[in-house]
C-alpha cells in the first residue's frame, strides 16, 4: 500500500468524521484524571513554540493555548478537520494549515516542541516525516507523541474488537481498511531505530490505561470511530452495533455503565544537535 493511497483513505475517512479522534479520546481519563491530550500538554509544559503534527479538529491545540504567550501551529491532512480547528475560539492566534507531515510548511528551527496525538503511527514515509520534524525543531526541542496500545483485557473494548474482527472476516476485500502507517512507530524499539539515527535521544516510553467507561451507546460511539469500521457497509455496521450492545449488557456494572479500557503509550524524546542528525 503506497503512502498516496493511505493518505487518500485517511482524507476520505476524516471528511466524514473530522472530529472522530477527539470525540473518542477527549473524555477518556487515566487513573490520575488526565486525558491523553493533557498528558501531551504536560510533556511540553515549558515550550513556547509548539507544533501539533496531525492536529485534527484542534482539541490539543486549544489545550496548549491555555498557556499564555505560546506560538502554536498545527498541520493536518484533512481540510474538514482543519476547518473545525480554525473555528475553535481559543485558536485565533494559531497557524493551522492543511498539509503533509512529509513536507511541512514551516521554516527551519521554528519550534521547540512537536506533539502528535494518535497520528504519527498512521503516517507513511516515516523517515521523511522524522527528517521534517528535525528540520523544523530547534536543537534540544521535545518530540512528544501518544500512540495507541490496544485493549485492556476483559472489558468492552476487547468485546468490540472480537466482534469487529469477525465482521471484517466476512466482509469483501473492498470493505477492509488498508494498512496504515509504519509498524516501527508502534513499538519502543522501532521508534528508537527511527529516531536515533535522526539525532534524537532514546525514547521515554510510558504505557497508560485510559478509562472510556460509560453507558453502552456512549461506549459504542467512542469505539466505532476506529478506521476499520469506516469501509464496512451500513448493514454490517448496524449488525455490529446491535451485537455489541446486546453483549455489552452482560458487562454492565451495577450503576449501568459498561467498563471500557484502552492503553496508550506516551512517548517523548529530545532532538539533538542538527549537525549530528
Amino acid at each position: 500500500m503506497t503512502t498516496t493511497s493511505q493518505e487518500s483513505f485517511l482524507r476520505d475517512f476524516h471528511a466524514e468524521l473530522p472530529a472522530v479522534t477527539a470525540d473518542a479520546f477527549g473524555g477518556a481519563r487515566a487513573a490520575d484524571g488526565r486525558s491523553s491530550y493533557e498528558m501531551l500538554c504536560d510533556q511540553v509544559a515549558g515550550s513556547r513554540r509548539v507544533l501539533d503534527l496531525g492536529c485534527g479538529d484542534g482539541l490539543l491545540l486549544e489545550l496548549l493555548a491555555r498557556t499564555e504567550g505560546r506560538r502554536l501551529a498545527g498541520v493536518d491532512l484533512s481540510p474538514e478537520a482543519v476547518a473545525l480547528a480554525r473555528r475553535r475560539p481559543g485558536l485565533g492566534g494559531a497557524t493551522v494549515l492543511e498539509g503533509r507531515a512529509q513536507d511541512l510548511p514551516f521554516a527551519d528551527d521554528s519550534f521547540d516542541a512537536c506533539v502528535s496525538h494518535m497520528a504519527l503511527m498512521l503516517m507513511g514515509d516515516v523517515e521523511q516525516v522524522i527528517a521534517e520534524v528535525v528540520r523544523v525543531l530547534s536543537p534540544g526541542a521535545t518530540l512528544a507523541c501518544v500512540i495507541g496500545g490496544g485493549a485492556v483485557g476483559g472489558e468492552a473494548y476487547g468485546l468490540f474488537l472480537g466482534l469487529l474482527r469477525a465482521a471484517i472476516e466476512d466482509a469483501p476485500a473492498a470493505q477492509r481498511v488498508p494498512a496504515l502507517g509504519d509498524r516501527r512507530t508502534r513499538s519502543r524499539e522501532g521508534l528508537d531505530g527511527l529516531l536515533g539515527p535522526a539525532g534524537f535521544t532514546p525514547v521515554d516510553w510510558e504505557t497508560v490505561a485510559l478509562d472510556l467507561s460509560g453507558p453502552p451507546e456512549q461506549v459504542w460511539a467512542a469505539l466505532s470511530g476506529v478506521y476499520d469500521v469506516g469501509p464496512l457497509d451500513p448493514r454490517t455496521v448496524t449488525s455490529l452495533r446491535e451485537a455489541f450492545l446486546a453483549q455489552a449488557e452482560g458487562l454492565a456494572m451495577p450503576n449501568g455503565l459498561v467498563p471500557c479500557g484502552m492503553k496508550v503509550h506516551v512517548v517523548t524524546a529530545a532532538c539533538g544537535d542538527h549537525a549530528f542528525a
